[in-house]
Parts: C-alpha cells; structure tokens; sequence
C-alpha cells in the first residue's frame, strides 16, 4: 500500500512558536493547513490539523476506521517533507471485526499526491511503505 509520500519543497518552512507545539527541529503547520483545504476540496474533510510531538496531524472523516494523515519536516533533506497515512496496514481491528482499509487509503493516497503535484514549489515525489522505501 502507498502510505508514504516524501517529497522536497521550500514552500512550508516553520513558523514563529512551532517548536513550542511539537518537538525541537520538527515542523509543518502550513503543509498540515494546505493539505486540510486541498483534501476538503475533494470531499476528504475532517477537523482542523493538530500538533503531535513528531509533527502535524491531518483528521479525515472515516465511519468504519480511525483514518489521517501525519505530516511534517524530514530530516533526509534541509528542504525535506514526509506525509504518511494512518492506518498503514490493509486490515484494522475494530471491535473483533476485520476492517479492510485498502480502498479507503489509496483514496486519500491519490488525493494526497494530486494536492502536493498542483503546488509549483513540490519536486521529488518518492512514495514508500511502512516498511522502508519502494
């Protein structure tokens, strides 16, 4: 499954008081903000993005299965970024049921590549797994 998006910008650099929000060297509210307005556009709405300790913390409206995207700063480049999609797996468990997310994910998988292609300051595109890079 495609759930790792790693891609180049200087687009979304940190913001006065992030570090005070997540951890130390970590950023990428403006990346967090663009990608809520890009997936509302495509019916990928969810609440507004919230800071974890890793980075930023993209909500998605999903019924069956806690569903987001977590972005932020990637240390790999001065100029680096890395997207990735929760659930990360092609079955959750929710209650004793096996939940298939496969669809769901590729879904926002497209739309999260379609957003970050549209934008002129995006290159090197590379998606991976959560296992390591494809």
């Amino acid at each position: 499954m495609r759930t790792h998006l790693e891609f180049r910008s200087n687009a979304f650099p940190a913001q006065d008081g992030e570090d005070e929000l997540v951890n130390p060297g970590r950023w990428g509210k403006l990346l967090a903000d663009y990608l809520r307005a890009e997936l509302d556009l495509v019916n990928l709405s969810g609440g507004e993005p919230f800071a974890e300790d890793w980075g930023w913390l993209v909500p998605i409206d999903n019924e069956e299965f806690d569903l987001w995207v977590g972005c932020g700063n990637y240390e790999e480049y001065a100029d680096g970024f890395l997207c990735f999609i929760e659930p990360s797996k092609p079955f959750v468990r929710k209650f004793f049921r096996k939940i298939e997310t496969t669809k769901r994910v590729e879904q926002v998988a497209v739309a999260l590549e379609t957003a970050l292609r549209k934008h002129s300051d995006v290159r090197d595109l590379k998606w991976w797994t959560d296992v390591g890079r494809d």
